[in-house]
């Protein structure tokens, strides 16, 4: 089943079913055979999109219908990705999920443990690892360039100063940075820096009803330990004297501070990796404005980021690929050609982090994870 041939149901053509899935289905060379969709506006886009391509009102009317499709793409509301997960397993029809998947660990595990019980392969799409950024860093640690990296930093703000009216802005349940944002974020850092093992969290919600202000410090595994120092955090208690007076010295694993905004005159600067080597530097990201992209205006062709030591700077060699290949990557994996894209296991552990976030933005303190 070579990626050309590979028919795609999409559940949900709003902004990431339309905008997003369905773009990239399209840059890998698939085609959209159904699409469920109840909005009268969206079924329009959805017929003209892809002609021919069969209309359902509901999730139970395309799983009625197997054979249109080979692979279905979760692109529904966050809080109805596990119900959707669920049915669609129960289908045995293989399936992308989009992140989350699922508004809680538990939910997350349930996802998990229903696809695991009816067979039913399934990937999280996690499309991140694929930025151009993300890729230009992979390849500079891997070099070794940063030498022993300390800080990971990741900024993804914007300016909207008037919400947005979605569901991403006023669902309590579903909505808010932490769900939509976060799991990219904690994502990324795992892959970059290894699993996390305590986290700190503020989260506020300055405009909307859910929280459109984020900020995460996570404390990763030191290397060479099979669990990582747990930095004095002992669930039930605060910490801070625990790390400052504790027989044992805290193990010195990379910290990652993770910041999400929507009310952000000033995004900024995207990231920020720190090592005893020097430093990588994006300023801007996706073309969201930013006081930062004057610092970017000599970048050259075929770089991403900076390679910084104080005053000195050198552009980054960018690797080849981008959010497209994750599609590409899916057919591999269902023609037995590669492993899974995304394995949903990492998609729990990053469900872990983010419940692990909520109780320390409640309770003030770090949190075992």
């Amino acid at each position: 089943m070579g990626p050309m041939a590979l028919r795609i149901g999409i559940v949900g053509y709003g902004g990431a079913g339309r905008q997003i899935h369905a773009r990239l289905v399209r840059a890998a060379g698939m085609t959209v055979t159904a699409v469920v969709a109840r909005d009268p506006g969206r079924r329009v886009q959805a017929a003209g999109d892809w002609p021919g391509a069969r209309l359902f009102n509901d999730l139970p009317g395309m799983l009625g219908e197997p054979g249109l499709y080979d692979l279905v793409v979760v692109a529904s509301p966050s809080a109805l990705h596990a119900e959707h997960a669920a049915a669609v397993s129960l289908a045995g029809k293989p399936f992308v999920l989009d992140k989350p998947i699922g508004t809680t660990a538990a939910e997350a595990r349930r996802v998990v443990e229903a696809a695991s019980a009816a067979g039913t392969p399934f990937t999280v799409f996690h499309n991140r690892r694929w930025d151009p950024e993300q890729l230009t860093l992979s390849a500079l640690l891997r070099r070794g360039d940063l030498g022993t990296v300390h800080t990971f930093e990741r900024h993804w703000e914007r300016w909207r100063p008037k919400p947005q009216q979605r569901w991403k802005e006023n669902d309590v349940v579903g909505g808010g940075l932490l769900l939509d944002l976060g799991p990219h974020l904690v994502d990324s850092a795992t892959q970059l820096f290894g699993p996390v093992v305590a986290v700190y969290a503020e989260t506020r919600a300055l405009s909307t009803p859910t929280e459109d202000d984020v900020f995460l410090v996570l404390h990763h595994a030191a290397p060479g330990t099979e669990q990582g120092n747990r930095l004095g955090a002992v669930p039930g208690r605060a910490t801070g004297a625990d790390v400052l007076f504790g027989a044992e010295p805290p193990a010195k694993g990379v910290v990652s501070r993770l910041w999400a905004g929507s009310l952000v005159g000033a995004p900024g600067p995207r990231t920020r990796v720190l090592g005893d080597g020097g430093a990588y530097l994006v300023n801007s990201f996706e073309g969201d404005a930013s006081p930062f992209d004057v610092l970017d205006a000599d970048q050259p062709d075929g770089t991403h980021g900076w390679l910084v030591r104080g005053r000195e700077r050198t552009p980054v060699p960018r690797p080849r690929g981008g959010h497209e290949d994750f599609y590409t990557a899916v057919a591999q994996w269902l023609a037995d050609e590669a492993e899974v894209p995304v394995d949903p296991a990492d998609a729990v552990r990053t469900a872990e982090v983010l419940d692990a976030a909520r109780l320390s933005a409640r309770e003030g303190r770090l949190i075992d994870v």
